[in-house]
């Protein structure tokens, strides 16, 4: 189980890496200064949320390293998984906070709310309820209880 859950944290830490460079980097534009309030709150949020992100996300390599060897796998492997849980929660708070600075700032329209919440329905979708929609699906009781 260890190496599925790695493989699976390198597409999250790609993933979450690129957007927190990304969010580093505004607050040096000439428009940062240019933005409202509301925005600057929601922009320090989403940097704060990206970087939790990528403590979580990280974490289970950091965990891995410190361990290894020390004969506590299935321990290791249980709170690696939390912690790869808390950092995709995170991620998704991190990538609606973003979506929606962008779009109030490329808008300034009231439908950005509703836009938002489309695309967290879908992220909800694709990343909790398929898989958990499968798991219930094609999960034994037998398979469960080991």
């Amino acid at each position: 189980m260890w190496g599925d859950l790695i493989q699976e944290v390198r597409v999250a830490q790609t993933g979450v890496q690129i957007l927190f460079g990304f969010l580093l980097t505004v607050v040096f534009t000439p428009k940062y200064a240019e933005l409202e309030h509301a925005d600057q709150v929601i922009y320090i949020v989403t940097v704060v949320l990206g970087a939790a992100a990528t403590g979580a996300l990280i974490g289970p390599v950091s965990l891995h390293r410190l361990v290894s060897g020390r004969r506590i796998k299935p321990q290791m492997v249980r709170w690696a998984s939390r912690l790869t849980f808390v950092g995709l929660i995170l991620l998704l708070a991190t990538m609606t906070a973003a979506l929606l600075l962008i779009l109030r700032v490329a808008t300034h329209d009231g439908f950005v709310p509703y836009l938002v919440a489309a695309v967290v329905l879908w992220y909800l979708l694709c990343w909790f309820a398929l898989p958990l929609w499968a798991r219930h699906r094609h999960t034994s009781r037998s398979d469960a209880a080991r």
